[in-house]
C-alpha cells in the first residue's frame, strides 16, 4: 500500500533515536499510572485552551473541508443519523465549512449529553489526514459535517489539571483509526496479524492505498456518506479496526459446550498473539505492573455464558454494565492465557486499583481503562462523565500516601473520528505505515510535573512506552517511534528528592 500521508512536519523538543540516560532525579517516580479514555481529538475538547495550539491557529486550509473532487465544499455536509444518509434534525442543514461549537448556539448540545459515534477506522483516517492538510474529515465520515464540531472545554473537570499541571498539545495517536489498534500501540508498539484471515474481511484498496469506493457510493459528501469496501484487516493480514480475542471476555461467546473461558473458535477470533510487549519487558526486568479494568471481573463472569444475551459486554441498558472487550489488548497475547499464573497477576479490576492506592500498594506501573460508560466514547456516553470520573481518580491519587511518588498520564486512545488541525509529523523516525495519526489531549500530572505548562514536544502513544522503559531501564521495543519525545520534557526535577 502506498503512504497516504506525506505531509513533513517538525516539531520542537524532539526524543532522540538512542536511548537517553536516565534524567536526573527520575527516580524519584516510583510509580507511573496510565489513563486510557476514548475516542476524543484535541481540538475537540482542548481547541479553546489558553496558550495551546489550538483552534486560532488553524489556517483557512486546515479548516475549510472539501469534497471527494477536491474542491472546497460550499458547507459541511449535513449531521448524517446513524447508518443513513437522513440529516439529524437537531442541527442546521447547512452549517458554514469551518469548526463550530456542539455547545453553544444554535446547537446547545452540552459535553452531559450523548451524541453519536463517528467512524473512526484505519483507512478513512488516513485519508481524512491526506497530505496534512487534514481537510478531507468531512467528506470520509459517516457523520458529515458532525466531524467539525468542539466544546468549550474550560466546564470540564480536567481542564482544571490541565492548568495545573502539563498539557500536552502535540500529542498524537499512534495509529490511524480506532481503539483496537491504539490499544495494541499502547502496550507492544505493534499490530496484530492473522495471516489465515478470509478475503471477505480483508480491505479491498485502489492502486494509490485508498478504499476502493462502491458504485452507489455518492459522487459529493453533500449527499450522503461515502460507501466504501472496507475491512478489519488489511490486504496482507494485520487486524487494523477490530478483530476479537481469543480469550474471555470476547466479542466472541464461548462455544456451546466448550470451555467457557475461550472464544468460540469457529467464528474466528483473532489467534493468541507472541510479539513482545512492555508487559513482557517490565516483567522480566521485575517491575510489577497491572492492567486495571473497569467492570473486569462482572465482564469475566458474564462472558462464560455461551449463547447467552449477555448483560455486560457491549450492553447499553439501564443498569447494565457497558464493557468493551477490545479495549483490553494483553487479553489477546498467548502469554496471558486463562489460567496462567501471569493473567492472575496482571489482569485486574478498577476496584483493585482503587483498594491498592489507597493502601498505598499500587504496582510499579498500572494501567487503566474506564468502564464504557466513563470513557467518554461518543455513541455510547458522553464526554463529562467521564472526565468527572478521572479527575475523581486524580483528586484519590492526589490525597494518597504516594503521590509524592507518581507520574500520571491521562490520554486517549484516539480522535474518535473528530477532526483537528494539526498535521502528524510524517518522515524518518516519525512515521510509518500505521501512523501516527490524529492529535489528541494528553495530560501530564506528578508532584514534579512543570506546573502550568503547555509542552509542544512531539509525542504520540509510543511516547508512554518511551518514558516507562527509560525510568526503569527496559530493553527498547521495536515498533517505538526513535523521533518522539520520551515525556521527560514536562518534568522539573530540579527539587526532586535523592533516590
Amino acid at each position: 500500500m502506498r503512504r497516504i500521508v506525506v505531509a513533513v512536519v517538525l516539531l520542537a523538543g524532539v526524543g532522540c533515536a538512542s536511548a537517553p540516560a536516565e534524567a536526573p532525579g527520575l527516580a524519584a517516580i516510583q510509580h507511573i499510572v496510565v489513563v486510557y479514555a476514548e475516542n476524543r481529538s484535541f481540538d475537540h475538547l482542548y481547541g479553546l485552551f489558553p496558550g495551546a495550539n489550538g483552534l486560532a491557529r488553524a489556517t483557512p486550509e486546515q479548516t475549510t473541508q472539501i469534497d471527494h473532487d477536491g474542491r472546497p465544499l460550499p458547507a459541511l455536509p449535513p449531521v448524517w443519523r446513524t447508518g443513513t444518509r437522513e440529516p439529524d434534525p437537531r442541527f442546521p442543514a447547512a452549517l458554514p465549512n469551518a469548526p463550530f461549537r456542539l455547545d453553544g448556539p444554535p446547537i446547545d448540545l452540552p459535553p452531559t449529553v450523548h451524541i453519536r459515534n463517528l467512524v473512526h477506522r484505519f483507512y478513512q483516517n488516513a485519508e481524512q489526514i491526506g497530505d496534512g492538510r487534514n481537510n478531507r474529515f468531512a467528506a470520509m465520515s459517516d457523520a458529515g459535517g458532525l466531524v467539525m464540531g468542539y466544546y468549550d472545554g474550560s466546564a470540564l473537570p480536567l481542564w482544571s489539571w490541565a492548568r495545573e499541571f502539563v498539557l500536552a498539545d502535540n500529542f498524537f495517536m499512534a495509529a490511524f483509526g480506532g481503539s483496537f489498534l491504539n490499544h495494541f500501540w499502547l502496550v507492544c508498539a505493534c499490530t496484530a496479524r492473522d495471516e489465515s484471515a478470509p478475503a471477505s474481511v480483508r480491505a479491498r484498496l485502489e492502486a494509490d492505498g485508498r478504499l476502493r469506493r462502491a458504485p452507489d457510493s455518492p459522487a459529493s459528501a453533500l449527499q450522503g456518506p461515502p460507501h466504501l469496501l472496507d475491512g478489519d484487516f488489511t490486504p496482507d493480514g494485520f487486524a487494523v479496526n477490530l478483530a476479537h480475542a481469543p480469550y474471555q471476555p470476547s466479542g466472541i461467546p464461548p462455544a456451546a459446550g466448550g470451555d467457557p473461558r475461550f472464544a468460540d473458535p469457529a467464528r474466528h477470533p483473532l489467534p493468541p498473539q507472541t510479539m513482545k510487549t512492555l508487559g513482557d519487558t517490565l516483567s522480566a526486568r521485575g517491575v510489577s505492573w497491572v492492567w486495571y479494568a473497569g467492570a473486569w471481573n462482572r465482564a469475566v463472569a458474564d462472558s462464560a455464558r455461551p449463547g447467552g444475551e449477555r448483560q455486560i459486554l457491549y450492553a447499553n441498558r439501564p443498569g447494565a454494565i457497558n464493557f468493551q472487550p477490545h479495549h483490553h489488548p494483553f487479553n489477546y497475547f498467548a502469554r496471558f492465557a486463562p489460567g496462567t499464573p501471569d493473567r492472575a497477576e496482571h489482569f485486574k479490576d478498577y476496584e483493585d486499583l482503587l483498594a491498592a492506592i489507597d493502601a498505598g500498594t499500587l504496582p510499579q506501573v498500572a494501567f487503566y481503562k474506564p468502564e464504557g460508560a466513563l470513557n467518554e466514547h461518543p455513541g455510547y456516553t458522553d464526554v463529562m462523565s467521564g472526565d468527572r470520573h478521572i479527575a475523581d481518580l486524580l483528586g484519590r491519587l492526589r490525597r494518597s500516601r504516594l503521590w509524592p511518588t507518581l507520574a500520571i498520564i491521562v490520554t486517549y486512545d484516539e480522535n474518535g473520528g473528530w477532526w483537528d488541525h494539526v498535521p502528524p509529523p510524517r518522515g524518518e523516525g516519525w512515521s510509518d505505515r500505521w501512523g501516527p495519526g490524529t492529535r489528541i489531549p494528553a495530560i501530564i500530572v506528578s508532584p514534579y510535573a512543570r506546573r502550568g505548562r503547555v509542552d509542544s514536544t512531539a509525542y504520540d502513544t509510543t511516547s508512554i512506552i518511551k518514558f516507562i522503559t527509560r525510568r526503569f531501564g527496559l530493553p527498547p521495543l521495536p515498533g517505538v517511534r526513535p523521533r518522539m519525545g520520551d515525556l521527560t520534557n514536562a518534568f522539573d526535577f530540579s527539587q526532586a528528592p535523592a533516590p
